[in-house]
């Protein structure tokens, strides 16, 4: 997302992003992913992934896409069960 292949301006272009927009939504998608890496981090890194898997599934909901929504939802779920399950190297409590 960050380099703007046509693909993504093709998927993001009918939401109305613009290069910048997509590019910004690549940024997030990094640094939530940086943020997973580190303990203390990571349930910040995980709610912000689940927030943009959350919002590109509404986009595709509000243009009556519903195999591009169903496509996001499993991401979504991981996400969500990763949160319950906990960084694997940080303190058991």
């Amino acid at each position: 997302m960050l380099t703007v292949q046509p693909n993504m301006l093709q998927l993001f272009g009918k939401w109305h992003f613009s290069r910048t927009g997509i590019m910004i939504t690549g940024a997030v998608t990094v640094i939530s992913a940086v943020l997973i890496l580190f303990p203390r981090t990571f349930v910040w890194g995980n709610f912000l992934m689940a927030a943009s898997i959350l919002i590109i599934t509404c986009f595709h909901l509000w243009d009556k896409d519903l195999k591009g929504a169903a496509i996001e939802l499993p991401f979504l779920l991981l996400n969500l069960v990763i949160i319950f399950l906990q960084h694997p190297l940080g303190k058991p409590h």
